[in-house]
């Protein structure tokens, strides 16, 4: 019997008894708002190690759900059959016999489409009786929320799910181009966004298609509003996780049955198997009825794990002493060996919705408070500390000069003016959007990034600040200064250094070397300590510890071609374990099934050009043999270079170019556990500076590399595991050296660098050690990636890119946010869209997608936010008429009360535009045509072609390398040029305030004298306006 079978039926409960079998009535509308106390159903364990079971506890934050196991809505369509995302719907409603008893949607604003229900038995989801209302356009939008509070909260939800609130994503423009014209893109945007704003507001509950049509503001685009959600539905964008999903699949026909059911065959038991998988089994859930209808089942998913557990580099390993006082609910006190932190849940992070939602896991919010110590122990003067950052960063950003750029996207924005306030065009357009590229509509999208979002990376309590390649960057002598440091004699404010020569006589110029040679040159200008050069190589054990490789090892135009996409919010840990989290995806809401024990060594795949024609045979260590239709390969970057499993055919050259060019890197971990603490408890973490080895020379930035990561950094982690724990670090070459070293001197070590930091006589010997050694693990054989010397700019699209019936996933193949645990998870989400496009083909998107609108229809030239439905429920009639009455005569009173403030003061003042621009900018205007000239020469001299062109990325390059080697005298114009403008904004934005708090002051007298003398009616204050306006309030729509 397998791991897999033996907790089958085992089953606890966090809050009291809840028989699993047991369906219960919720109130929808609340699991909508977050607001429902419920129960946990939690995970049965599968480690060998330990019989205690996975708890899922409440997260202490408002809005946090505990229940797992939801009543879900159902398709309020009359009709019980599923209709395919590839056919045109039919909206067709009735509604009758409406005094029954309803179970309402669990949106607040849909609350025109009502369910009755027929309770079902408790081990199969029963056909629903249906009562439903017409399907109205504007059902799923908030009638209560001034207009710009819609925005607002439309482009948090947008941007919460890693897009552009105001642009399409290069998916949604190739779905979209040859069908909706260039109005019709804020139409979609709002639509889009305001589905995205369901999910957002409750992860609990699945988004259903009836909700999402109801964010059409018309009937004629449901089409648009349905084919959207299918949409985010494929890309993991909603319904995702541990949710409980309704199964579409209906009844096979004799007739059309095939007896046939595919296989998809997951390798790897991590988060991106395991996240890969769960999307599968949703999607197969929604989309069930499109193989019914084809006379087969909807696929099985078999997952195949060499471990006897899950989670993969995810694992929290049990200590021998379990019970503690510290943690909740009886969590298991653990050590985690390999993934630990969750960098920020906010701006797009996915396991928001799962951690904080749907696990509720208990977390604990990480002090960015590290003190640091020098090599004999003494603490480091925090002003000193600071300055030399402030050196470090200066550093980097001067690298950082050389970035290769990320590829720009084309797409298309909406009109931002409208999408600001949530309204829409109501003009047609003429043409698509794919015809209006040729009049340069098509803008470029580099991301979905917040605005003011800094480009930063984050590491073990420090975020360093990346630069700008076009950035004017100060002389490093004057930088120097104005840090703090002293010019050597004779030096100049005006002095800098130059990276150019050393970095062009590279090949393969590497990050370590090059800010090697900017500290080599700084000391010509200034005069760095011993101490200060070991601070500088902290920073360097720092990004060691990012990368898990020496920086030496770091491409310098491309390491850190993920930046940008960092997530906000606090750094956290999971208490308990974050174990807990794949457990949950492999649990929740019922059981994967997981095959424990099978090592995969062997991967045969045939493409025969078709997914019903390809095959694939696994071949795993224990002898089994498994046939599938598909297979999605998640094993690590360190299996795939180092050839555990053999590919048959091997997998072609671009794939395997990519495997050999990317790197694979180690961070190891000793872990100490104490009876009692002798280290400040309200400190998270804190640092040790190394010395140079083998006393060579201290002024030489270089001879610190082989030291500088060792025992560099602690983690306190006794109130995440419910033990006196420090956790030391071993990064860059260290932590190689705790593959080959023993426990025992390891421990030691640690014990003497923490003897040196703290009272000798109060550092006891721990009561348990555990030592990670991550590359020997036949499983991983290493920690994560990095980006090699002698990788390009496409490599990570490479790994994650399919070959036939083979898809990839892992954190390897996630260029956007590698070597996370929410890049593997994303990588799952996005193979799993991969393969149920294979599957299915793609969306079919039906024509016309947005018939046009009839002339006696035609309406305003902007579309109001709120209309009458063509068609309202019998039930809900006097209140609907009621509910217009008050707000028609509540826009009026506003009306009367803004014109009588106009009329006396005229318009609020207007606050003028940003001043000031870019001397780089301005410089590029002056010298784009001469740098193309030369571009185009070099390019072609390259090429033996005469008529050969440079390319504008090339010329782009030029220009910013002929801006940081031009003189100061060549500068100085654009400079003061920039200085000026923004010394003129600057007055302008001081006359605007003054003006405007003068009208804001005359307008609420003018309001508060009017409101005196004309009281509104009774019945239209019941819903009445309070407050300012938005003219009066000079708000433009986003806050």
């Amino acid at each position: 019997m397998s791991s897999r079978e033996e907790g089958e039926n085992t089953t606890t409960f966090a809050n009291g008894d809840l028989p699993s079998d047991k369906n219960s009535t919720v109130n929808t509308q609340a699991w909508r708002e977050g607001s429902h106390n419920g129960k946990t159903k939690t995970s049965p364990d599968t480690d060998a190690d330990s019989a205690t079971k996975l708890k899922s506890t409440p997260q202490s934050c408002p809005g946090s759900l505990k229940k797992l196991k939801l009543i879900v809505r159902e398709s309020p369509l009359s009709k019980p059959e599923h209709p395919s995302d590839n056919d045109s719907p039919s909206y067709s409603t009735s509604s009758s016999n409406v005094a029954k008893r309803i179970k309402t949607s669990s949106t607040p604003e849909a609350l025109n489409i009502h369910d009755v229900t027929q309770q079902g038995t408790p081990t199969t989801r029963a056909y629903h009786k249906k009562v439903v209302a017409e399907l109205r356009p504007r059902s799923s939008i908030p009638t209560d929320l001034a207009p710009n509070d819609l925005a607002h909260e439309l482009a948090v939800a947008a941007y919460s799910s890693r897009l552009n609130p105001y642009a399409l994503h290069k998916g949604e423009y190739e779905l979209f181009k040859d069908h909706i014209t260039l109005p019709q893109v804020t139409i979609y945007l709002n639509i889009r966004n305001a589905i995205l704003r369901l999910w957002t507001r409750n992860t609990l509950v699945q988004v259903t298609k009836e909700e999402a049509l109801g964010c059409a503001r018309e009937s004629r685009y449901f089409k648009l509003a349905e084919v959207a959600y299918h949409w985010l539905i494929r890309r993991g964008l909603i319904n995702y996780g541990c949710l409980e999903l309704p199964n579409s699949a209906g009844p096979i026909t004799r007739i059309k049955a095939t007896g046939r059911r595919r296989t998809i065959i997951v390798i790897g038991a991590g988060v991106s198997g395991l996240g890969c998988a769960r999307q599968l089994q949703g999607l197969f859930l929604q989309y069930g009825y499109r193989f019914t209808e084809n006379g087969e089942k909807p696929p099985r998913v078999i997952v195949l794990e060499g471990r006897k557990r899950v989670g993969g580099r995810v694992y929290s390993h049990p200590l021998k002493k379990q019970g503690s006082d510290l943690l909740p609910n009886d969590l298991r006190c653990t050590a985690e060996m390999g993934a630990q932190i969750v960098t920020g849940f906010e701006s797009g992070n996915p396991l928001k919705a799962m951690v904080r939602g749907q696990l509720a896991l208990h977390c604990y919010p990480l002090k960015d408070n590290t003190i640091l110590y020098d090599h004999d122990g003494v603490p480091i003067d925090r002003q000193h500390d600071i300055q030399v950052e402030g050196l470090f960063n200066d550093i980097l950003e001067r690298a950082s000069a050389y970035r290769n750029k990320n590829p720009v996207v084309k797409t298309i924005e909406g009109d931002k003016k409208l999408l600001y306030w949530a309204k829409e065009p109501t003009s047609e357009g003429t043409k698509v959007i794919s015809e209006l590229d040729s009049s340069d509509a098509a803008v470029t999208v580099t991301g979905s990034r917040r605005p003011g979002q800094k480009n930063t990376t984050s590491t073990a309590g420090r975020g360093y600040i990346l630069g700008d390649s076009e950035k004017t960057l100060k002389p490093a002598a004057d930088a120097a200064k104005k840090l703090g440091w002293t010019l050597r004699p004779g030096v100049s404010e005006s002095q800098s250094i130059d990276l150019d020569a050393f970095v062009k006589s590279k090949a393969y110029p590497t990050l370590g070397e090059t800010m090697d040679e900017a500290i080599r040159q700084y000391q010509s200008l200034i005069s760095l300590t011993p101490k200060e050069l070991r601070l500088l190589n902290w920073h360097y054990a720092n990004m060691e510890y990012a990368n898990a490789a020496n920086v030496n090892q770091l491409s310098l135009g491309n390491w850190d071609q993920d930046a940008g996409n960092e997530f906000e919010g606090q750094h956290c840990e999971i208490i308990g374990g974050y174990t807990q989290f794949p457990r949950g995806l492999y649990s929740l809401p019922s059981q994967l099934d997981v095959r424990f024990g099978s090592s995969v060594k062997r991967v045969q795949y045939e493409d025969n050009g078709g997914v019903d024609e390809s095959r694939v045979t696994i071949e795993c260590e224990n002898g089994e043999v498994m046939e599938g239709d598909m297979a999605v390969v998640t094993t690590s970057l360190g299996v795939l270079k180092h050839g555990n499993v053999v590919f048959q055919p091997p997998l072609p050259g671009w794939k395997q170019g990519a495997i050999d060019r990317l790197g694979f890197g180690l961070l190891n971990k000793i872990i100490l556990v104490f009876d009692e603490p002798f280290w400040e408890q309200d400190r998270d973490m804190f640092g040790l500076l190394n010395d140079v080895t083998d006393n060579v020379n201290e002024q030489d930035t270089k001879q610190y590399g082989k030291g500088r990561g060792k025992y560099y950094f602690f983690w306190n982690r006794t109130r995440q595991s419910g033990q006196h724990m420090l956790v030391a670090l071993m990064a860059g070459d260290a932590a190689h050296e705790a593959e080959i070293k023993d426990d025992k001197s390891l421990v030691e070590g640690v014990l003497a660098k923490l003897r040196s930091m703290f009272d000798q006589r109060k550092v006891p010997k721990p009561r348990e050690t555990i030592v990670s050694r991550w590359k020997s693990d036949p499983f991983v054989r290493g920690s994560y990636s990095y980006i090699g010397p002698q990788s390009v700019q496409g490599d990570y699209d490479a790994m994650a890119k399919s070959i036939g019936p083979l898809h990839f996933a892992g954190e390897a193949t996630c260029g956007t946010h590698p070597a996370t645990v929410h890049g593997a998870y994303l990588s799952g989400l996005r193979a799993a869209s991969d393969v149920i496009d294979a599957l299915l083909g793609p969306i079919n998107v039906p024509t016309p997608l947005a018939p046009r609108k009839q002339k006696a229809e035609d309406a305003p030239a902007v579309a109001p936010l709120y209309s009458t439905p063509a068609k309202i429920p019998l039930l809900d009639a006097p209140l609907e008429m009621d509910t217009q009455l008050a707000r028609a005569q509540q826009e009026s009173y506003e009306a009367s009360i803004i014109g009588a403030i106009l009329q006396e003061i005229g318009d609020r003042p207007v606050q003028p535009k940003k001043g000031g621009t870019n001397p780089f900018l301005l410089y590029t205007k002056d010298y784009w045509v001469k740098c193309k000239a030369d571009c185009d020469q070099a390019r072609q001299r390259a090429t033996g072609n005469p008529n050969a062109k440079a390319d504008k990325l090339a010329i782009r390059n030029e220009v910013g390398r002929s801006w940081r080697t031009a003189s100061e005298e060549v500068r100085r114009p654009y400079i003061e040029q920039t200085d000026s403008a923004k010394a003129n904004a600057e007055a302008g934005t001081t006359a605007y305030k003054e003006q405007a708090a003068i009208w804001d002051r005359e307008a609420a007298r003018i309001r508060r004298e009017y409101m005196e003398k004309n009281p509104m009616m009774a019945c239209a204050r019941t819903n009445g306006f309070s407050g300012k306006t938005a003219i009066e309030s000079g708000r433009n729509g986003m806050r």
